[in-house]
Protein backbone atom coordinates (compact mmCIF):
# COMPACT_ATOMS: atom_id res chain seq x y z
CA UNK A 1 0.00 0.00 0.00
CA UNK A 2 2.84 2.39 0.80
CA UNK A 3 4.36 1.82 -2.62
CA UNK A 4 0.97 2.43 -4.26
CA UNK A 5 0.54 5.61 -2.19
CA UNK A 6 3.93 6.99 -3.22
CA UNK A 7 3.28 6.25 -6.90
CA UNK A 8 -0.15 7.90 -6.61
CA UNK A 9 1.41 11.01 -5.05
CA UNK A 10 3.94 11.32 -7.87
CA UNK A 11 1.17 10.88 -10.45
CA UNK A 12 -0.90 13.59 -8.72
CA UNK A 13 2.06 15.97 -8.89
CA UNK A 14 2.34 15.37 -12.62
CA UNK A 15 -1.40 16.05 -13.07
CA UNK A 16 -1.10 19.29 -11.07
CA UNK A 17 1.83 20.39 -13.23
CA UNK A 18 -0.07 19.61 -16.43
CA UNK A 19 -3.15 21.55 -15.23
CA UNK A 20 -0.99 24.51 -14.27
CA UNK A 21 0.55 24.60 -17.75
CA UNK A 22 -2.73 24.15 -19.65
CA UNK A 23 -5.22 26.08 -17.50
CA UNK A 24 -3.02 28.50 -15.56
CA UNK A 25 -3.58 29.33 -11.93
CA UNK A 26 -1.47 28.46 -8.95
CA UNK A 27 0.35 25.15 -8.91
CA UNK A 28 -0.26 24.79 -5.16
CA UNK A 29 -4.05 24.89 -5.59
CA UNK A 30 -3.97 22.33 -8.39
CA UNK A 31 -1.67 20.15 -6.28
CA UNK A 32 -4.03 20.25 -3.29
CA UNK A 33 -7.01 19.21 -5.42
CA UNK A 34 -5.03 16.52 -7.22
CA UNK A 35 -3.48 15.07 -4.06
CA UNK A 36 -6.78 15.15 -2.18
CA UNK A 37 -8.72 13.34 -4.91
CA UNK A 38 -5.89 10.88 -5.61
CA UNK A 39 -5.18 10.08 -1.95
CA UNK A 40 -8.84 9.49 -1.05
CA UNK A 41 -9.37 7.29 -4.12
CA UNK A 42 -6.17 5.34 -3.40
CA UNK A 43 -7.07 4.71 0.25
CA UNK A 44 -10.64 3.70 -0.60
CA UNK A 45 -9.68 1.29 -3.39
CA UNK A 46 -6.57 -0.18 -1.75
CA UNK A 47 -8.25 -0.75 1.61
CA UNK A 48 -11.37 -2.05 -0.13
CA UNK A 49 -9.53 -4.62 -2.22
CA UNK A 50 -7.70 -5.97 0.83
CA UNK A 51 -10.93 -6.24 2.80
CA UNK A 52 -12.72 -7.99 -0.06
CA UNK A 53 -9.92 -10.45 -0.87
CA UNK A 54 -8.86 -11.27 2.70
CA UNK A 55 -5.97 -13.76 2.62
CA UNK A 56 -6.30 -14.66 -1.05
CA UNK A 57 -3.05 -14.89 -2.97
CA UNK A 58 -4.23 -12.34 -5.57
CA UNK A 59 -5.27 -9.16 -3.77
CA UNK A 60 -7.90 -8.02 -6.26
CA UNK A 61 -11.62 -8.90 -6.08
CA UNK A 62 -12.90 -10.97 -8.95
CA UNK A 63 -16.02 -10.58 -11.03
CA UNK A 64 -18.09 -7.36 -10.81
CA UNK A 65 -16.71 -6.50 -7.36
CA UNK A 66 -13.48 -5.16 -8.82
CA UNK A 67 -15.34 -2.86 -11.22
CA UNK A 68 -17.74 -1.68 -8.50
CA UNK A 69 -14.79 -0.92 -6.21
CA UNK A 70 -13.15 1.28 -8.85
CA UNK A 71 -16.42 3.12 -9.57
CA UNK A 72 -17.00 3.71 -5.85
CA UNK A 73 -13.39 4.86 -5.45
CA UNK A 74 -13.79 7.38 -8.27
CA UNK A 75 -17.04 8.71 -6.77
CA UNK A 76 -15.76 8.99 -3.20
CA UNK A 77 -12.39 10.40 -4.26
CA UNK A 78 -14.00 13.01 -6.50
CA UNK A 79 -16.44 14.36 -3.93
CA UNK A 80 -14.32 14.14 -0.79
CA UNK A 81 -11.17 15.32 -2.56
CA UNK A 82 -12.92 18.33 -4.08
CA UNK A 83 -14.43 19.24 -0.71
CA UNK A 84 -10.94 19.21 0.80
CA UNK A 85 -9.62 21.32 -2.09
CA UNK A 86 -12.44 23.83 -1.82
CA UNK A 87 -11.83 24.15 1.91
CA UNK A 88 -8.11 24.70 1.30
CA UNK A 89 -8.52 27.47 -1.28
CA UNK A 90 -11.51 29.03 0.55
CA UNK A 91 -14.07 28.30 -2.18
CA UNK A 92 -17.73 27.72 -1.26
CA UNK A 93 -18.64 24.13 -0.43
CA UNK A 94 -19.66 22.08 -3.49
CA UNK A 95 -18.40 24.82 -5.76
CA UNK A 96 -16.87 22.08 -7.89
CA UNK A 97 -20.42 21.02 -8.91
CA UNK A 98 -20.89 24.23 -10.88
CA UNK A 99 -21.30 23.16 -14.50
CA UNK A 100 -20.40 26.58 -15.87
CA UNK A 101 -17.11 26.74 -17.70
CA UNK A 102 -16.86 22.99 -17.96
CA UNK A 103 -15.21 22.89 -14.53
CA UNK A 104 -17.26 19.90 -13.39
CA UNK A 105 -16.76 17.95 -16.62
CA UNK A 106 -13.02 18.59 -16.67
CA UNK A 107 -12.53 17.52 -13.05
CA UNK A 108 -14.70 14.41 -13.49
CA UNK A 109 -12.91 13.31 -16.67
CA UNK A 110 -9.48 13.79 -15.11
CA UNK A 111 -10.52 11.87 -11.98
CA UNK A 112 -12.02 8.96 -13.92
CA UNK A 113 -9.14 8.63 -16.38
CA UNK A 114 -6.44 8.99 -13.74
CA UNK A 115 -8.07 6.53 -11.32
CA UNK A 116 -8.76 3.92 -13.99
CA UNK A 117 -5.20 4.20 -15.35
CA UNK A 118 -3.66 3.90 -11.89
CA UNK A 119 -5.86 0.92 -10.98
CA UNK A 120 -4.95 -0.82 -14.23
CA UNK A 121 -1.26 -0.12 -13.59
CA UNK A 122 -1.40 -1.47 -10.03
CA UNK A 123 -3.43 -4.50 -11.14
CA UNK A 124 -0.95 -5.30 -13.92
CA UNK A 125 1.98 -4.84 -11.53
CA UNK A 126 0.40 -7.15 -8.95
CA UNK A 127 -0.47 -9.76 -11.55
CA UNK A 128 3.08 -9.66 -12.90
CA UNK A 129 4.51 -10.19 -9.40
CA UNK A 130 2.07 -13.05 -8.81
CA UNK A 131 3.09 -14.74 -12.06
CA UNK A 132 6.76 -14.26 -11.16
CA UNK A 133 6.21 -15.89 -7.78
CA UNK A 134 4.40 -18.79 -9.47
CA UNK A 135 7.33 -19.24 -11.85
CA UNK A 136 9.77 -19.23 -8.92
CA UNK A 137 7.67 -21.82 -7.10
CA UNK A 138 7.57 -24.01 -10.22
CA UNK A 139 11.33 -23.70 -10.67
CA UNK A 140 11.92 -24.54 -7.00
CA UNK A 141 9.63 -27.58 -7.27
CA UNK A 142 11.46 -28.71 -10.40
CA UNK A 143 14.80 -28.34 -8.63
CA UNK A 144 13.53 -30.31 -5.63
CA UNK A 145 12.21 -33.07 -7.89
CA UNK A 146 15.52 -33.22 -9.75
CA UNK A 147 17.50 -33.48 -6.50
CA UNK A 148 15.23 -36.23 -5.21
CA UNK A 149 15.63 -38.13 -8.48
CA UNK A 150 19.41 -37.85 -8.30
CA UNK A 151 19.41 -39.06 -4.70
CA UNK A 152 17.23 -42.06 -5.55
CA UNK A 153 19.76 -42.91 -8.27
CA UNK A 154 22.75 -42.62 -5.93
CA UNK A 155 21.40 -44.72 -3.07
CA UNK A 156 20.76 -47.91 -5.14
CA UNK A 157 24.15 -47.41 -6.83
CA UNK A 158 25.90 -47.46 -3.45
CA UNK A 159 23.73 -50.34 -2.23
CA UNK A 160 24.45 -52.52 -5.27
CA UNK A 161 28.19 -51.94 -4.95
CA UNK A 162 28.08 -52.87 -1.26
CA UNK A 163 26.06 -56.02 -1.96
CA UNK A 164 28.53 -57.04 -4.66
CA UNK A 165 31.39 -56.63 -2.19
CA UNK A 166 29.40 -58.57 0.41
CA UNK A 167 28.90 -61.45 -2.04
CA UNK A 168 32.64 -61.75 -2.55
CA UNK A 169 33.34 -61.58 1.19
CA UNK A 170 30.82 -64.37 1.97
CA UNK A 171 32.94 -66.88 0.05
CA UNK A 172 36.29 -65.93 1.62
CA UNK A 173 35.41 -64.80 5.16
CA UNK A 174 31.85 -65.57 6.33
CA UNK A 175 32.41 -64.07 9.80
CA UNK A 176 33.41 -60.71 8.39
CA UNK A 177 30.55 -60.97 5.90
CA UNK A 178 28.11 -61.27 8.80
CA UNK A 179 29.70 -58.26 10.52
CA UNK A 180 29.46 -56.29 7.28
CA UNK A 181 25.82 -57.28 6.87
CA UNK A 182 25.11 -56.01 10.40
CA UNK A 183 26.80 -52.70 9.55
CA UNK A 184 24.81 -52.46 6.32
CA UNK A 185 21.58 -53.08 8.19
CA UNK A 186 22.40 -50.31 10.67
CA UNK A 187 23.45 -47.94 7.89
CA UNK A 188 20.27 -48.49 5.90
CA UNK A 189 18.09 -48.07 8.97
CA UNK A 190 19.62 -44.67 9.73
CA UNK A 191 19.75 -43.33 6.18
CA UNK A 192 16.95 -44.80 4.08
CA UNK A 193 14.30 -44.60 6.80
CA UNK A 194 14.90 -40.88 7.32
CA UNK A 195 13.07 -38.11 5.54
CA UNK A 196 14.43 -37.14 2.15
CA UNK A 197 15.27 -33.54 2.89
CA UNK A 198 16.78 -31.40 0.16
CA UNK A 199 19.58 -30.39 2.51
CA UNK A 200 20.99 -31.25 5.88
CA UNK A 201 23.84 -29.93 8.05
CA UNK A 202 27.36 -30.72 6.96
CA UNK A 203 27.82 -32.51 10.28
CA UNK A 204 25.08 -34.98 9.28
CA UNK A 205 26.85 -35.57 5.98
CA UNK A 206 30.09 -36.35 7.82
CA UNK A 207 28.24 -38.69 10.22
CA UNK A 208 26.70 -40.53 7.28
CA UNK A 209 30.15 -40.73 5.72
CA UNK A 210 31.59 -42.20 8.93
CA UNK A 211 28.91 -44.90 8.89
CA UNK A 212 29.76 -45.77 5.29
CA UNK A 213 33.51 -45.90 5.98
CA UNK A 214 32.93 -48.13 8.99
CA UNK A 215 30.90 -50.39 6.73
CA UNK A 216 33.75 -50.55 4.24
CA UNK A 217 36.27 -51.10 7.02
CA UNK A 218 34.60 -54.40 7.86
CA UNK A 219 35.46 -55.71 4.41
CA UNK A 220 38.86 -54.08 3.87
CA UNK A 221 40.16 -54.32 7.43
CA UNK A 222 43.51 -52.61 7.99
CA UNK A 223 43.78 -51.79 4.30
CA UNK A 224 41.38 -48.88 4.85
CA UNK A 225 42.22 -45.96 7.14
CA UNK A 226 40.35 -42.70 7.18
CA UNK A 227 40.33 -39.23 8.76
CA UNK A 228 37.34 -36.88 8.89
CA UNK A 229 38.15 -33.25 9.62
CA UNK A 230 35.17 -30.92 10.09
CA UNK A 231 35.72 -27.53 11.83
CA UNK A 232 33.13 -26.64 14.45
CA UNK A 233 32.21 -23.40 12.64
CA UNK A 234 31.11 -25.35 9.54
CA UNK A 235 29.03 -28.06 11.20
CA UNK A 236 25.66 -26.37 10.53
CA UNK A 237 26.29 -25.36 6.90
CA UNK A 238 23.43 -26.85 4.78
CA UNK A 239 24.50 -29.19 1.98
CA UNK A 240 22.62 -31.65 -0.27
CA UNK A 241 22.51 -35.19 1.17
CA UNK A 242 24.80 -37.86 -0.32
CA UNK A 243 27.18 -35.24 -1.67
CA UNK A 244 30.42 -36.73 -0.33
CA UNK A 245 29.72 -40.46 -0.27
CA UNK A 246 30.03 -40.97 -4.06
CA UNK A 247 33.48 -39.33 -3.93
CA UNK A 248 34.63 -41.56 -1.07
CA UNK A 249 33.15 -44.60 -2.78
CA UNK A 250 35.05 -43.65 -5.94
CA UNK A 251 38.29 -43.30 -3.95
CA UNK A 252 37.88 -46.76 -2.41
CA UNK A 253 36.82 -48.55 -5.55
CA UNK A 254 39.28 -46.98 -8.00
CA UNK A 255 42.05 -45.80 -5.69
CA UNK A 256 42.54 -48.03 -2.65
CA UNK A 257 41.12 -51.39 -3.75
CA UNK A 258 43.54 -51.84 -6.70
CA UNK A 259 46.44 -51.14 -4.28
CA UNK A 260 47.60 -54.24 -2.40
CA UNK A 261 48.39 -52.46 0.85
CA UNK A 262 45.33 -50.21 0.63
CA UNK A 263 45.69 -46.68 1.89
CA UNK A 264 44.11 -43.76 3.64
CA UNK A 265 41.22 -41.43 2.84
CA UNK A 266 41.07 -37.91 4.29
CA UNK A 267 37.94 -35.79 4.08
CA UNK A 268 38.28 -32.22 5.29
CA UNK A 269 36.27 -29.03 5.03
CA UNK A 270 37.37 -25.44 5.22
CA UNK A 271 36.15 -21.93 4.47
CA UNK A 272 37.91 -19.95 1.78
CA UNK A 273 36.87 -16.54 0.34
CA UNK A 274 33.19 -17.00 1.16
CA UNK A 275 33.14 -20.52 -0.25
CA UNK A 276 32.93 -23.94 1.38
CA UNK A 277 35.78 -26.13 0.17
CA UNK A 278 35.68 -29.88 0.81
CA UNK A 279 38.55 -32.17 -0.17
CA UNK A 280 38.44 -35.95 -0.48
CA UNK A 281 42.05 -37.13 -0.66
CA UNK A 282 43.18 -40.74 -1.03
CA UNK A 283 46.60 -42.39 -1.21
CA UNK A 284 45.51 -44.89 -3.83
CA UNK A 285 46.91 -45.71 -7.25
CA UNK A 286 46.08 -42.28 -8.67
CA UNK A 287 44.19 -41.13 -11.73
CA UNK A 288 46.46 -42.88 -14.21
CA UNK A 289 46.75 -46.11 -12.25
CA UNK A 290 43.04 -46.79 -11.75
CA UNK A 291 41.79 -49.67 -13.93
CA UNK A 292 38.88 -48.89 -16.24
CA UNK A 293 35.53 -49.95 -14.84
CA UNK A 294 32.01 -49.88 -16.21
CA UNK A 295 30.07 -47.03 -14.63
CA UNK A 296 33.18 -45.66 -12.89
CA UNK A 297 32.17 -42.08 -13.58
CA UNK A 298 28.56 -42.45 -12.44
CA UNK A 299 29.12 -41.04 -8.94
CA UNK A 300 31.22 -38.13 -10.18
CA UNK A 301 28.64 -37.21 -12.83
CA UNK A 302 25.87 -37.31 -10.23
CA UNK A 303 27.79 -35.06 -7.85
CA UNK A 304 28.51 -32.56 -10.63
CA UNK A 305 24.86 -32.59 -11.68
CA UNK A 306 23.65 -32.02 -8.11
CA UNK A 307 26.08 -29.13 -7.67
CA UNK A 308 24.86 -27.56 -10.92
CA UNK A 309 21.23 -28.00 -9.87
CA UNK A 310 21.67 -26.36 -6.46
CA UNK A 311 24.48 -23.84 -7.00
CA UNK A 312 24.64 -23.30 -10.76
CA UNK A 313 27.98 -22.10 -12.07
CA UNK A 314 29.13 -21.29 -8.52
CA UNK A 315 29.51 -24.97 -7.63
CA UNK A 316 32.40 -27.04 -8.97
CA UNK A 317 34.06 -30.45 -8.63
CA UNK A 318 37.70 -30.88 -9.64
CA UNK A 319 39.90 -33.97 -9.74
CA UNK A 320 43.68 -33.66 -9.46
CA UNK A 321 46.64 -35.83 -8.46
CA UNK A 322 47.25 -35.94 -4.71
CA UNK A 323 50.34 -34.38 -3.17
CA UNK A 324 51.91 -37.75 -2.26
CA UNK A 325 50.24 -39.90 -4.89
CA UNK A 326 46.62 -40.85 -5.11
CA UNK A 327 43.81 -38.49 -6.05
CA UNK A 328 42.31 -35.30 -4.61
CA UNK A 329 38.67 -34.47 -5.35
CA UNK A 330 37.80 -30.88 -4.45
CA UNK A 331 34.26 -29.55 -4.03
CA UNK A 332 33.56 -25.86 -3.68
CA UNK A 333 30.33 -23.89 -3.55
CA UNK A 334 29.18 -20.63 -1.89
CA UNK A 335 28.46 -20.49 1.81
CA UNK A 336 24.92 -19.31 2.68
CA UNK A 337 24.73 -15.61 3.49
Amino acid sequence: MLRHGLITAVFCCLIATALTITEGGGWAAHLVYSLSIGTVSWLFIDCGRLLLTGHHEIHWPGGPWGLLLVVAGVFVGFFVGNLIGDAWVGAPAFDFLDIRGHKLATAAVITIVATVCMCFFFYSLGKSKHMQSQIEVAQRNATEARLKLLETQLEPHMLFNTLANLRVLITVDPARAVAMLDRLNSYLRMTLSGSRALSHPLSAEFERLADYLELMSVRMGERLRYTLDLPEALRDVPVPPLLLQPLVENSIRHGLEPKVEGGEITVRARQEAGQLVIEVIDTGVGLDGAPPSEGSSFGLEQVRERLATVYGAQGALRLAPGGTGGTCATLNFPLPV
